[in-house]
């Protein structure tokens, strides 16, 4: 052991040397440190890490959800663009992040911060988090990712099995097999969403006799091969802003994603989806795909699954599940029929970073017919070769971390048990906060929530009776609209608390109208109902003022 620490340190000095004698690299010594592991460095680097984890204690246990700078003014903090010439210290650096950037991050742990899916993470993430950046492996083949590689396909084989609850001898068969993908693993639902049309489009549009296929040949010439006039891809009009980004890099335009409407509930009309696919039908349309929501991203609403897997089976049609939202549902015992259907999806898109409590950067497809994903392999000869273990061959990105860490320590050190307890809190948080707006004057609930989503507003003052009689005139809606927007803006800004907005179409005296909706999300463990109801009560605080000052 001393001889090899001997060694390194004589490298070490070699490199310093070498580098001494290029002149004109006057900070090679200072830089070649940064990245020696040598003695020296160990107590330096023991002082960073003390250093940074009184930051992030200091983050972590902030209660108010924002600090009070303007957003203006922080801009102005960043406009310098030259690169430093020389090497900062390390504590001068970390002092700048600390009033420049730290003091005026979103505390997203604040479990008062219930308006977007980031929250508080589980507390093993941190030294996990150190781990796989000292590791730094680079998944996307196995010469950088040996046994991060198989460790990821169980992990994703693990959830796999949860959706569809295939036979022990399916999974013993697929889960290591090279030729075989029970998921991929990407940044985020919209990568994982794209992934599942690319691989439906490729499918569907593949080679046949003569015809090399879609991939090579292109979606004009596959259309004109198969004798179509067109490509679709249909779903909610609900469908997550992710489907257009895949309309428009499949070639097909997003005036080609047909948005079928929704009932009072957000789910998609059956009647008007069917009738759609049978128009597309008529009119010689090749429909790539038909998308089921399980977890809308503004109010968590799931559709009937299991209808639109009929719809899409007597169609012949590959039948994606956008659960991004709702998905980790089937860790509950409880809640898990509201995917009913679900484990007859083609292809299903999760995020880690949402109810599964992981960091960002975790999103996930599974496919049920594990060779699927072959519709979209690609093969280079310096990595990813054919017939490899390489995960980066079935996949939209090539380098990335191995995230993998965070799912499969998720899975494992807070197990099925643990996970359906995270949700089962979640929803009946979400319930109890919906109790409570039914029996304030204040708010109105504006939908049943499935999940733990949940869209409301504020009534003024002056419009609550003729609100609790349903006699709102389109003007009166549209007065709403403008205070609850002036009232989310003002609890941010506040930065005691924070809710979301986005909007919500109703039918008004024959009209359809936007509402704006206030938009809570349960999905901090942290959060309690002292903590509801202190959101509640500084919505109403902040109204007030805004009512007295429009006086």
């Amino acid at each position: 052991m001393a001889l090899s620490q001997q060694r390194q340190e004589k490298t070490q000095q070699n490199l310093f040397l070498e580098n001494e004698l290029t002149p004109h690299y006057a900070v090679a010594n200072e830089v070649m440190e940064l990245f020696a592991p040598s003695n020296s460095l160990v107590a330096t680097e023991a002082k960073m890490a003390v250093e940074t984890d009184v930051l992030i204690d200091n983050f972590l246990n902030a209660v108010n959800t924002n600090s009070s700078i303007e957003f203006s003014s922080l801009i102005e903090t960043f406009a310098d663009s030259q690169v430093p010439t020389n090497p900062a210290d390390f504590d001068s650096y970390l002092e700048y992040l600390a009033s420049n950037v730290i003091n005026h991050s979103i505390h997203t742990s604040s479990p008062r911060f219930i308006g977007h899916m980031t929250s508080a993470l589980p507390c093993f993430v941190r030294p996990l988090a150190k781990l796989m950046t000292a590791m730094n492996q680079n998944v996307v083949k196995i010469e950088t990712a040996k046994a991060f590689s198989p460790y990821e396909r169980q992990a994703l084989a693990m959830i796999h099995r949860l959706i569809y609850n295939f036979s022990d001898e399916f999974y013993s068969e697929h889960v290591q097999n090279s030729q075989s993908t029970l998921g991929i693993l990407v940044s985020g639902g919209t990568a994982a969403n794209i992934i599942a049309l690319w691989c439906a489009r490729n499918k569907s549009l593949g080679a046949k006799n003569s015809f090399p296929g879609v991939e090579k040949a292109g979606l004009t010439a596959a259309l004109d091969y198969y004798g179509y006039q067109g490509a679709v891809i249909i779903g909610s009009e609900l469908m997550h802003f992710s489907f257009e980004k895949a309309a428009d890099l499949l070639g097909i335009g997003t005036h080609s994603l047909i948005k079928i409407p929704t009932n009072r509930n957000n789910q998609v009309d059956l009647v008007a989806l069917r009738q759609a696919v049978a128009d597309c039908q008529s009119k010689n349309l090749h429909i790539i795909a038909i998308a089921g929501v399980a977890g809308t991203t503004d109010s968590g609403n799931i559709d009937s699954l299991s209808d639109i897997a009929d719809i899409a089976e007597a169609a012949n049609v590959h039948f994606h599940v956008d659960a991004a939202w709702g998905g980790p549902l089937i860790f509950s015992e409880q809640h898990r029929q509201k995917l009913a259907g679900i484990e007859r999806a083609d292809s299903v898109t999760i995020d880690g970073h949402k109810q599964l409590y992981l960091p960002m950067g975790i999103g996930m497809v599974f496919m049920r017919e594990p060779h699927l994903a072959s519709a979209i392999e690609k093969n280079a000869s310096y990595t990813m070769r054919k017939g490899s273990f390489d995960l980066g061959k079935r996949a939209l990105e090539g380098s990335r971390p191995g995230m993998a860490l965070f799912l499969h320590a998720g899975l494992h050190l807070i197990g099925l048990k643990g996970y359906e307890f995270l949700i089962d809190a979640g929803i009946e948080k979400t319930q109890y906060m919906a109790d409570c707006i039914n029996a304030m004057p204040e708010f109105e609930l504006l939908s049943e929530p499935d999940i733990n989503l949940l869209l409301y507003r504020y009534i003024p003052q002056s419009l609550r009776e003729v609100a609790v009689k349903k006699q709102l005139a389109e003007s009166e809606n549209k007065q709403i609209n403008i205070f609850n927007e002036r009232l989310q803006k003002s609890q941010r800004q506040a930065g005691r608390t924070f809710i979301s907005r986005t909007t919500k179409r109703i039918n008004c005296l024959d009209r359809e109208i936007s509402l704006t909706a206030l938009r809570a999300v349960i999905a901090n463990p942290l959060t309690t109902k002292d903590d509801i109801d202190a959101v509640l009560h500084d919505q109403i605080k902040i109204a007030l003022d805004l009512e007295i000052s429009d006086c």
